[in-house]
């Protein structure tokens, strides 16, 4: 599958308008995608494994969207294949009075994946220019000097993310940022199953329903954060995701081929090291039966 259609250009200012919430690269329903998806499962744990063993690099995932678009489930089927000692997921709230004390990337860097793992964030540091934006008296919370109050705030803070992946990519932290685009209409059809499956009641409450009245404030300020932090070192892609089958597999397939793209060995042990373990084989073979 090309990804090229899902990528936002660097440097360029992009329409959400024109990527479409509900393509599928012409494969008709899950039944069509849930192979390919199985097969990026056993590549991505394949994957995992060498990066978990090499421990020189790490991979950070981040997952942003509206309400209802899919992040827990995307994550949930992703990954089902990864050894949970080689991933992390951290799903960020509201910030605490401690995160509130601090600059606004200090409760992202202290999440950070080790080498040789894989950090998912659901929700990130980009809510802060998102829902701080959208919300601005939020932004009365974080306690910040009136000097770094100015109009020109969000052009700093997209700067300073900027500057922020590109340490992360220089120091082996390689991102891949996810933003999953739901429709409206497929958003509210969400919210009312959830309503109407009382199973499903816990996943849904009315604040989900008082955001859905920002909607066209949220994709203006999407807009802008893609143009201003799709990068040549951490690149935003646009996944449709009205059809969580389709989502799901774009993601695996995005997430394996970069991992593949980092040509990614296992660790060389050395002579030593061989010669100890053919003495080893050596003791065990010899062992009695």
């Amino acid at each position: 599958m090309k990804h090229d259609r899902f990528i936002v250009p660097p440097n360029q200012k992009i329409k959400l308008k024109d990527y479409d919430p509900a393509y599928t690269n012409g494969l008709k329903d899950k039944v069509s995608a849930q192979a390919e998806l199985q097969e990026g499962v056993q590549k991505l744990a394949k994957y995992q494994d060498i990066l978990y063993a090499q421990d020189s690099y790490a991979l950070l995932i981040l997952f942003q969207a509206m309400d209802a678009a899919g992040k827990d489930s995307t994550i949930k089927h992703v990954m089902s294949g990864v050894n949970p000692q080689g991933c992390q997921v951290y799903s960020f709230k509201a910030p605490s009075s401690e995160d509130l004390d601090h600059d606004y990337l200090w409760r992202s860097t202290k999440a950070l994946p080790e080498r040789g793992r894989i950090g998912i964030f659901n929700r990130s540091y980009y809510e802060e220019v998102l829902v701080v934006r959208v919300h601005p008296e939020l932004l009365a919370k974080q306690k910040l000097p009136k000097e770094a109050l100015g109009k020109d705030i969000w052009e700093k803070r997209f700067k300073q993310i900027n500057h922020f992946e590109k340490y992360l990519v220089n120091n082996g932290i390689i991102v891949l940022k996810f933003f999953l685009n739901v429709s409206k209409e497929q958003q509210k059809k969400r919210f009312l199953d959830r309503i109407d499956q009382p199973e499903k009641n816990w996943k849904f409450s009315a604040s989900d329903a008082k955001e859905r009245q920002h909607w066209n404030e949220y994709m203006s300020a999407y807009e802008e954060m893609f143009s201003n932090t799709s990068t040549e070192h951490a690149p935003w892609y646009i996944v449709p995701a009205d059809h969580k089958w389709f989502t799901r597999l774009v993601v695996s397939d995005i997430i394996v081929n970069k991992l593949k793209s980092m040509n990614l060995t296992y660790p060389e042990v050395s002579e030593q090291h061989r010669l100890e373990l053919l003495e080893v084989k050596k003791m065990l073979e010899s062992e009695p039966k």
